[in-house]
């Protein structure tokens, strides 16, 4: 069968965004990159996917592991607790708390949690060695049939090096008694290939109560293979613990009763382990390619927060443990192959998935100084996710291609309730499935512009506890259920502009619509009500490498998010929280010995309520980096977070507290409305010495 021109690269394409195995590990003779291949015109499947280019991320700054994630255009990391604790996520007009609708692979294992302790679809990429990082490739939107559960908003992938330059040792010390230590290195015989690495960290942070985080991170990895097979085995293991400043009162703040980067419990932190196991194959031939992988992941996890302080419980005070403790297994095959629908040249790409999480804990407590006083929920989980998806991509001519996919998903589950009032009335079992069409056009009006349309339906799954509880274990009352699988809408126009290979722009606009916010509350276990919704937005990218190793990034989003219907009494059309204007740019200079990275975000105002009577404060933040290779063994280099000194906020709530002083005062009754805040870090630095061996 003659292929098309592009054909071979496109399979090349498709391999290093959506297989286990990345191009770079798959060793693709087509790609010759040390990480995934970018998206470009005559690949790209949309406007909005892409794959950040390794030598541009590293050189950021990164205050922590999870910053990583904002190499993806649009996406916002920080952080509202402890550092051991997940970060808060923004893209496309979503909240996304701790990662609901924003899928998250680590080395082809999924980094979200489903009925999570403490939210739904928790991702915690503090793990992550940075510096281990080949590449993240990402998607945003429903418009691709391999993408799985929590990919609504988006999806990424990030894929570790096979192999190391050169074993090297680093150490850092910063600012608030900032230390790290890194040892890496690989060995490669014939076509084997070890990799290891061990991380130690600790840091006491900005806040009155020192945050004492102590963490411990190690990879293994063995490779062995070919250019056209092979498989890896690799091994991770992560344990910290941590005391937390959780987000206060801003009117504390004001009055001066409470330190900038004081805490109202000193009590509140956690304790979080990983530890998994993950091997990935892959077969290349000339008919096509295939992979497959397969994991297994023991996870432990506790939390204490406290955001209400003494509202709920004026004696005791109102914090809660909520704790995790699961096994995960998970597998999936992918087959990648040329084909022929009658004339028309093609790709069809097709596979499997499985995940099964088997929760011997999932539980919330009331306590107080970390000591438990009530049981609120207990209860035991499994549940089963199977996925089949297949996607046919046609060349039309040589100006038009496009995809059709279907995916189909089956969620089965059982929850037996532990906690001894509601326990057995809030367990039951059951199942859901949802089928997800989805299809893209691609016109290429130039080799330097095409442009894109694509649409699909996608999903998240809810905490299963939502879809049996009958009564809230707060109150007792009858409380709603959720559904088990929730769908969303999205539809998205973009383009793209490649003059050349120093210049890439896009612009995308999007649409989003879900069926429902209903969600289950990890933090109260119980279901919180939720109206259908509506986002939409338009995004922008700009890549240009400048003369003399100099390159500029820009990229800009807006995002519209309302509740559809009529609002119940009281309430309004914004969906609080949600996201509205980000802005990211930088510049990166890799030149000779030096290499820097001044790079700025702007994350602006938003509804904090539904009726948008109040609005969070913007936030920008500008970091600087720099490294200097002495020679080829000793490389220095400086980070500066906050350069500017900026005082802002990381995140801002709108709810109701109350303080001990004002329950003795008299002046809580039923809760103070107020902001309650958590301050971004202030203007910090890090030295770090790298030695090459």
């Amino acid at each position: 069968m003659r292929l098309p021109r592009r054909l071979p690269r496109a399979l090349a394409i498709a391999a290093a965004f959506t297989g286990g195995a990345s191009a770079q590990e798959s060793h693709l003779p087509e790609v010759e990159v040390r990480g995934p291949r970018d998206a470009t015109i005559g690949s790209a499947d949309s406007a909005s996917e892409g794959v950040a280019e390794r030598e541009v991320f590293q050189a950021r700054p990164k205050l922590r592991p999870g910053d990583i994630i904002e190499a993806v255009p649009g996406v916002v990391a920080t952080q509202h607790s402890g550092d051991g604790k997940a970060n808060q996520y923004f893209l496309r007009g979503f909240n996304l708390d701790h990662g609901t609708d924003f899928s998250m692979k680590v080395d082809g294992m999924p980094v979200n949690m489903p009925t999570h302790g403490h939210g739904q679809g928790y991702a915690d990429l503090n793990f992550l060695i940075p510096e281990l990082v080949s590449g993240v490739s990402y998607r945003k939107g429903p418009y691709f049939a391999d993408n799985s559960d929590f990919a609504l908003a988006g999806s990424a992938a990030i894929d570790y090096l096979s192999a190391l330059d050169a074993p090297f040792a680093e150490v850092t010390f910063g600012s608030n008694n900032y230390r790290r230590s890194l040892a890496a290195g690989s060995r490669t015989l014939d076509d084997q290939t070890w990799l290891g690495a061990v991380e130690l960290v600790g840091n006491d942070g900005p806040w009155n109560v020192p945050e004492n985080l102590e963490k411990v991170n190690a990879v293994l990895r063995y490779f062995q293979g070919t250019p056209t097979r092979g498989f890896s085995l690799t091994g991770m293991a992560y344990k910290a613990r941590w005391n937390a400043t959780d987000q206060v009162p801003e009117r504390l703040i004001a009055s001066g009763e409470l330190p900038r980067f004081g805490s109202l419990n000193p009590t509140d932190g956690g304790e979080s382990q990983r530890y998994s196991l993950s091997g990935k194959w892959f077969d290349k031939r000339e008919a096509g390619e295939t992979t497959a992988n397969a994991y297994a992941m023991a996870y432990r996890f506790d939390l204490f927060s406290d955001f209400t302080y003494f509202l709920n419980n004026p004696v005791h005070g109102d914090q809660f443990e909520q704790t995790d403790r699961r096994l995960v297994f998970g597998a999936e095959a992918a087959h990648l192959m040329p084909s022929k629908l009658g004339s028309l040249d093609g790709v069809l790409r097709f596979g499997a998935q499985w995940r099964g999480d088997r929760i011997g804990e999932v539980g919330l407590y009331t306590t107080e100084a970390r000591e438990r006083i009530s049981t609120v929920r207990n209860d035991k989980v499994s549940q089963d996710l199977l996925s089949i998806h297949a996607q046919q991509l046609v060349y039309l001519s040589e100006r038009w291609r496009g995809y059709v996919g279907l995916r189909a998903d089956m969620l089965r589950y059982e929850v037996q309730g532990r906690e001894p009032v509601y326990g057995l009335l809030n367990s039951g079992s059951g199942h859901d499935s949802l089928a997800s069409p989805k299809a893209g056009l691609i016109f290429t009006l130039s080799p330097q512009n095409e442009f894109y349309l694509n649409g699909g339906v996608g999903f998240h799954s809810n905490d299963v506890r939502g879809t049996t509880i009958t009564l809230d274990p707060q109150t007792g009352l009858p409380a709603d259920r959720v559904p088990a699988l929730a769908k969303g809408n999205g539809a998205e126009v973009g383009w793209r502009f490649q003059p050349n290979d120093n210049v890439m722009a896009t612009v995308a606009l999007w649409q989003l619509r879900l069926d429902s916010e209903l969600v289950y509350v990890g933090d109260a276990g119980s279901t919180e009500p939720g109206r259908a919704s509506d986002r939409r937005g338009i995004e922008a990218t700009l890549r240009w490498n400048l003369p003399n190793g100099l390159r500029f990034d820009i990229d800009a989003a807006y995002s519209r998010a309302r509740f559809r219907g009529t609002p119940p009494e009281g309430e309004g059309h914004y969906v609080d929280n949600a996201v509205e204007s980000v802005l990211a740019t930088g510049l990166t200079y890799i030149r000779g010995p030096w290499t820097g990275s001044l790079w700025l975000r702007y994350l602006g105002p938003r509804a904090l309520d539904t009726r948008n009577t109040v609005r969070s404060r913007s936030n920008t933040l500008l970091n600087l980096g720099a490294r200097y290779a002495v020679n080829r063994h000793l490389t220095l280099g400086l980070d500066v977070f906050n350069l500017a000194g900026r005082k802002g906020n990381d995140i801002e709530y709108f709810y109701a507290s109350c303080t001990a002083g004002e329950i003795a005062s008299g002046a809580c009754g039923a809760g103070i409305d107020d902001r309650h805040v958590h301050p971004m870090e202030p203007r910090s630095a890090r030295v770090s010495a790298r030695w090459a061996f």
